[in-house]
């Protein structure tokens, strides 16, 4: 399991916050989103076997976020 930082763009609220890390957690391989507002970051806990940054990215922007 790896873990990483991901610093997102726009989320401002707890909803926001919740959206993302939802998005996260529906990507097969993360077991583990959690945000923190005040960084705007999130920290991923994920299987490098079997998903990367880029599929966590996709997810987000699917939310309606973005990896920056």
């Amino acid at each position: 399991m790896q873990n990483i930082s991901l610093q997102v763009e726009k989320m401002s609220c707890e909803n926001c916050l919740s959206t993302v890390e939802n998005a996260l957690k529906a990507v097969n391989g993360v077991s583990e989103a959690k945000g923190s507002l005040k960084d705007k970051t999130v920290t991923v806990q994920y299987d490098e076997m079997k998903t990367d940054v880029a599929d966590m990215a996709e997810a987000v922007r699917h939310a309606g976020y973005l990896i920056i």
